[in-house]
């Protein structure tokens, strides 16, 4: 008889990392489900760059929209596939706004699509999870939300801060739209999102892996430059950083490439251990292995990580 295929949900499966784990994990065996806002160009990213038919379903997500994450989760649901890996992908950059985008809730678009959706899409998907054998739920991180990186001490517009979570503690709602109550920066929105999705791993991790087994890991597979998570960057920035990293930080990594680390992190032995930031380095080395990289301080505050878990569980209809 044969085995099933393992399955896995990747958010924004539609381009950059998320398309080449689909891919990469579908070359192990796996049947890859790719959450995406525009089924249409799934569809055909999925075709370009080989992901058999067979070994795909596309599904409609909006993370951006709580109604549309539990919409996701129901017709998950309703396939009865079961469910071994999640790798939470997806994520918004909009640094050029000068005003706050709002999600249908009210809340501000990068902090909403990029952590909030993905912290009520987790949460609903643990008891799916820890029926599997070895269930893995992984976050795309970034060094940009790590100071305990050279990337992430980098002042422009702001370092990743997430303060007291006064934002949060005041319904993050008109008019605020920041996570720490300040003034809007749409660059630093989209570090405090990823920072809060870090912390979120650690927080599944302590929370959940001794009563689940689920493994919750973070991964930073090195600067993928060119991704079209910076489609909405200045058309300078566009040339310029892809350039720059490849050139003179050394940190640039294929969109392939990353993929394929994604993947290593969700599927290969040797990552068994939870509640790890796995990372390939700001400066990238042939043949180089990932490291357990540590996180900062600001991710590492036990009892200001609870609060932000409270906080975030009662925006987002959790609580």
């Amino acid at each position: 008889m044969t085995e099933a295929p393992k399955t896995v949900i990747i958010t924004g499966a539609s381009s950059g990392v998320g398309l080449w784990s689909a891919k990469a994990l579908a070359d192990r065996g796996w049947h890859v489900v790719m959450a995406c806002r525009d089924l249409a160009k799934a569809q055909n990213a999925a075709a370009e760059v080989g992901i058999p038919a067979a070994s795909r379903t596309l599904m409609h997500i909006d993370l951006g929209s709580m109604a549309s994450v539990r919409g996701f989760v129901d017709a998950f649901h309703a396939t009865g596939r079961p469910l071994d890996a999640l790798l939470l992908n997806a994520a918004v950059y909009l640094p050029r706004l000068t005003e706050p985008m709002r999600s249908p809730e009210g809340y501000e678009i990068s902090v909403a699509t990029n952590y909030f959706g993905h912290f009520l899409l987790a949460n609903l998907l643990i008891p799916d999870l820890q029926k599997a054998q070895s269930p893995r739920l992984i976050t795309l991180g970034t060094v940009t939300a790590n100071s305990e990186e050279f990337g992430g001490k980098v002042p422009i517009p702001a370092p990743a801060d997430l303060g007291s979570l006064a934002g949060l503690d005041a319904g993050f709602k008109d008019p605020v739209a920041m996570i720490d109550g300040k003034p809007f920066k749409p660059g630093k929105a989209y570090k405090d999102s990823k920072l809060a999705c870090m912390i979120m791993s650690r927080e599944l991790h302590r929370r959940f892996h001794a009563s689940t087994g689920i493994v919750f890991n973070t991964l930073y597979p090195g600067c993928v430059a060119d991704t079209p998570l910076f489609r909405h960057a200045p058309a300078a920035f566009r040339t310029i950083f892809p350039w720059f990293q490849k050139n003179i930080t050394k940190g640039y990594v294929s969109q392939p490439l990353s993929g394929e680390r994604a993947a290593q992190v969700v599927a290969d032995s040797g990552f068994e251990a939870s509640g790890v930031h796995w990372s390939w380095g700001n400066r990238q080395k042939e043949g180089r292995e990932a490291f357990s990289q540590p996180l900062s301080a600001r991710a590492s505050d036990v009892s200001r990580n609870a609060r932000l878990w409270d906080l975030t569980a009662k925006l987002t209809g959790l609580g």
